[in-house]
């Protein structure tokens, strides 16, 4: 977290909200990263904490939506920052019955009071009061149906796009919709420590309440407290993950005492969860491109009570240089990916993502898979998975793998419950939020069969 990025916590939630996103916005900063430093740094009390989470990513997720209400109201051009203070101000009144929208306006007035002067604070509490007295436009005067629906989600007209020609209006809307939902809080057993029954009852004498999932049974779903802040958590029986991001893992699905590799580990949420399938037997090489990343990976293990995973800092599209040819059973390849399927955690993305970002990630991946082929034993098992929604990162990916290395095909994805296995296709799984509640995500299986003569 750089210095310029560090915000200062007086006790006003929508002050430190309006700073969070002013930093995001000038910084490039990430909103989760600073929004959890924030609330670490400063200590902030559970009850706060709900309401900045709240305003910080609700104003972000409704960013263009809450634009485009806004817009009737305001004549001329206004600061950069009271811009900001509208659109939090707005996203309480529209959004939020809790907050009576006289206090979300009269606070408005006392942030533009401290950080301009009475004529700003003048102006904003004639906005805001208008938009109370008139309402806000409807989306209907809208003709273009994705700009419509570029405006209602929140999402750019590209991106909305691109989404109805892969997927449909019906299948798009929904996942548009979905993320701008919050996100479940979810967590995995560590199954080499505790049972799911041990695990929940140990999380609910702390006073959390947690309820095992019907998709992934190793996953509990959190609807109230901090896991984070629990015993389970501190003593190694629990990790905080997505739900979606257990399932390749699952479909690595490694025995243990095998030779596993991770190929772009950190944090190692994924490398941890093949060490539990494995019962900590056997050995995995977790590597990434950033050094300072494996820390994490080492506190993780260390916390988990895992030995069996090594940290080396290759990367992975160089993997051939620094690891012994066709020496490992299994691996797994978590790609570098536009993140478009975890929107609803990091709304930044839909606004800083462009359209050519995606063919130069796809690069990257099939780099990535390239490698791994080469050191991946014959009959080795080859995990491809990303937290995406995108077709061309996805399958688009699969498809050029395959055809440029005809010793590896597409294999059924093994070891799925029910609810996923009915969702696979040729050897690839795409999971979109409004599925499970989780995550989107993506993942593909493949078999080294030979060399091609």
């Amino acid at each position: 977290m750089s210095k310029k990025s560090v915000v200062i916590w007086d006790g006003n939630v929508r002050d430190a909200a309006l700073s969070i996103l002013l930093a995001v916005d000038k910084n490039q900063a990430y909103s989760n990263l600073l929004l959890n430093e924030t609330i670490k740094r400063h200590k902030i009390e559970a009850k706060d904490r709900a309401l900045l989470t709240e305003i910080t990513y609700g104003t972000l997720q409704h960013k263009m939506t809450l634009d485009y209400y806004l817009e009737p109201f305001i004549r001329g051009s206004i600061d950069h920052w009271v811009r900001w203070l509208l659109r939090i101000s707005l996203y309480q009144i529209h959004y939020l019955t809790r907050i009576p929208p006289h206090a979300a306006v009269n606070e408005a007035v006392e942030i533009a009071k401290r950080r301009g002067h009475r004529g700003i604070a003048s102006m904003v509490n004639g906005i805001l009061r208008s938009v109370l007295r008139s309402g806000v436009p409807s989306t209907d005067d809208i003709a273009d149906p994705i700009e419509r629906l570029s405006i209602e989600t929140s999402h750019p007209m590209w991106l909305v796009q691109r989404f109805v020609d892969n997927y449909g209006l019906e299948v798009a809307t929904e996942m548009l919709h979905e993320n701008n939902r919050p996100p479940v809080q979810t967590v995995r057993v560590n199954t080499t420590k505790a049972t799911v029954q041990q695990a929940i009852a140990k999380l609910e004498a702390e006073g959390l309440t947690a309820n095992q999932s019907d998709v992934i049974p190793e996953c509990l779903y959190i609807t109230n407290g901090q896991p984070a802040r629990t015993k389970a958590f501190k003593e190694g029986m629990i990790t905080i993950q997505d739900e979606s991001s257990m399932i390749p893992a699952n479909v690595l699905n490694p025995s243990p005492g095998m030779r596993v590799l991770d190929m772009c580990a950190a944090p190692g949420g994924k490398t941890t969860h093949i060490a539990e399938i494995m019962k900590n037997e056997g050995s995995i090489l977790a590597t990434d491109l950033h050094p300072h990343k494996l820390d994490l990976i080492d506190h993780n293990t260390e916390r988990l009570g895992l030995d069996i995973v090594e940290t080396a800092p290759i990367d992975g599209r160089k993997a051939p240089e620094f690891l012994q040819a066709a020496s490992f059973d299994a691996i797994l390849v978590d790609a570098p990916c536009s993140g478009l399927g975890v929107m609803r955690r990091k709304p930044d993305i839909k606004y800083t993502k462009r359209e050519e970002d995606l063919e130069s990630l796809q690069k990257i991946q099939l780099a990535l898979l390239d490698a791994a082929t080469k050191v991946l034993k014959t009959n080795g098992k080859l995990v491809y998975s990303t937290c995406t929604v995108d077709i061309q990162e996805n399958e688009g990916t699969v498809k050029a793998f395959l055809t440029a290395h005809p010793e590896m095909e597409a294999i059924q994805l093994e070891s799925l419950p029910t609810k996923l296995a009915e969702k696979q296709a040729n050897g690839m799984l795409q999971v979109f939020p409004q599925d499970f509640g989780s995550d989107g995500f993506f993942v593909a299986a493949f078999r080294k069969k030979g060399e091609s003569n």
